[in-house]
């Protein structure tokens, strides 16, 4: 393996054995070769990761190939929406002009001072409108910063799990976290081969991901 971009599918998760790679892929393909490499009487200790996240995954491999892939292939599961209360709750009663669409409001309770109330009454639209706006910018003007403190965090999950013991961990968390990238990798140069290209994979951003961000 090398230190590059590794292709993601729709439900991305890795397995170690010991320092090495064994398997890449949707979590139902991994749990397979995970499954297979137990029963070659592989010794080293099998860790699955979430290529997403970072976090360690636990598989359950009882009942036959068929099982074990139904059992994890991803899940759509959607939240039931929450009873909308009070304002909110009344708006959303009010008859809806022809072609408006209906659009999922939650309503959930706000704290904010007279000021901020008189303020978000004189807006167009009323106080909901003119704070769902203001939610969607800052979500827009924070992005940036969002996605590299979960790819931070994703990195460190798996350093944490995979690489504490190594030599370079606390200098090469604190480049991670410094967002500094030759640091980082003069730091986990003498890790092995495959936990030095997984941390870094999860750690920066590929060209492609730039990209379509």
């Amino acid at each position: 393996m090398t230190d590059i971009p590794m292709p993601r599918p729709a439900d991305p998760h890795t397995a170690f054995a010991g320092h090495c790679m064994l398997a890449a892929g949707a979590l139902a393909d991994v749990a397979l070769a995970v499954k297979r490499a137990m029963a070659v009487g592989d010794d080293a200790a099998i860790l699955v990761f979430d290529d997403l996240s970072g976090k360690q995954v636990d598989l359950d491999l009882s009942g036959d190939d068929a099982s074990i892939a139904e059992r994890h292939r991803p899940r759509a599961e959607a939240a039931p929406p929450e009873p909308a209360t009070g304002a909110d709750a009344a708006d959303e009663a009010q008859p809806r002009g022809r072609g408006r669409p209906r659009l999922g409001v939650v309503a959930r309770e706000v704290t904010l001072l007279p000021r901020h109330w008189d303020w978000l009454g004189a807006q167009p639209g009323g106080a909901s409108v003119a704070l769902r706006k203001l939610v969607e910018q800052a979500r827009r003007d924070n992005e940036a910063r969002d996605r590299r403190r979960d790819r931070q965090e994703a990195a460190y999950r798996f350093m944490s799990s995979m690489a504490g013991n190594l030599p370079g961990f606390e200098e090469a968390t604190r480049a991670l976290y410094a967002e500094d990238r030759e640091r980082f990798a003069r730091h986990v140069a003498d890790w092995p081969q495959d936990v030095r290209g997984y941390a870094t994979g999860l750690a920066w951003a590929s060209p492609s991901d730039e990209a379509a961000n």
